[in-house]
């Protein structure tokens, strides 16, 4: 099945220069934005309290939060969890709060709920500061860990040159989702760490599938030169691109739009992913792989001559 009834020839590679620059621009604005504005870190990675409610009937968030508001907590995070029955209501630890003062402040906000009709405590846990910091490093190590494995699997498969296009793609597509939470304060959690960590994914198996025509290709088209080759590979591989990017998206727009607060970050995340990965696979990854100088050479291994001296 393809999108595309006729094969195209979309000249890709022209553009190139335009898409460098144009990634260039937004890698660096997001750094810009990164360092100034910071993100804001979910409970998961500063530690806090969470605390999650349950009411016969359908909850009134602004009234929760007007009921925290007075009783002090402005800095209180409310959301419905679940259903829309189900509460949850988070506060981020002051610094070098102690487990101690963190029940007392839990306890205040029990009782500052427990005005509301109805209102039922489900659960309360508490997320110490030093957990918090552990889940940032944890996160860094994973993502590292992450780019070098598929690095060295892709030098392995294919080529360094391929290697090395591939992971500045895949640096570059959560460098630009990170800006982008940066830039709207959204809220960046363990959920939405596993959204950046899914788009790594995808975006490299967008890459592989690109670089194995690629490959594939050089034995086919021995006239032609690796431009020339990459240009075709792309567009032969469009059509399950765009039908793959489609569909997923389709779903995360489903997710965004229906999925609650809860999934928020997670669907916005996955959402930029699917539309810069599916760019940076095309201009990033083949771009540079060409710009480091790919030729036939180094995928066909040229035999040698066989010495026909006694």
């Amino acid at each position: 099945m393809e999108f595309f009834k006729r094969r195209t020839h979309i000249d890709f590679m022209a553009q190139r220069k335009w898409a460098a620059m144009l990634s260039m621009v937004l890698f660096i604005f997001s750094l810009g934005t990164l360092a100034v504005r910071g993100l804001q870190w979910g409970l998961d990675f500063t530690g806090g309290t969470q605390i999650q409610l349950s009411f016969p009937e359908e909850a009134n968030i602004n009234e929760i939060r007007m009921k925290l508001d007075a009783a002090g907590f402005k800095e209180a995070v409310v959301y419905s969890y679940g259903t829309s029955k189900d509460v949850m209501v988070t506060l981020v630890s002051k610094t070098k709060e102690s487990a101690v003062n963190s029940q007392v402040r839990t306890d205040m906000v029990n009782r500052a709920v427990a005005a509301l009709p109805g209102a039922k405590l489900e659960q309360d846990n508490y997320i110490g500061p030093q957990v918090g910091q552990e889940m940032v490093v944890k996160s860094v190590y994973a993502i590292f860990f992450a780019l070098l494995a598929t690095m060295v699997y892709i030098a392995f498969r294919f080529d360094m040159r391929f290697a090395i296009g591939s992971t500045v793609a895949l640096i570059h597509d959560p460098v630009l989702i990170l800006g982008v939470f940066s830039l709207l304060q959204v809220e960046f959690n363990l959920i939405a760490l596993a959204a950046v960590l899914t788009v790594i994914g995808y975006s490299l198996n967008d890459t592989i599938v690109i670089f194995d025509r690629v490959r594939e290709n050089f034995r086919k088209m021995r006239k032609a030169n690796a431009l020339e080759i990459m240009n075709e590979s792309i567009n032969q591989t469009l059509s399950r691109t765009i039908m793959t990017s489609v569909l997923t998206l389709m779903v995360v727009l489903a997710l965004f739009f229906l999925g609650g607060s809860l999934l928020y970050g997670f669907s916005l995340a996955l959402m930029i992913g699917i539309v810069v990965g599916t760019y940076s696979s095309i201009y990033i990854a083949g771009s540079l792989t060409l710009a480091l100088g790919l030729n036939r050479q180094h995928l066909i291994p040229q035999q040698k001559e066989a010495d026909g001296r006694p």
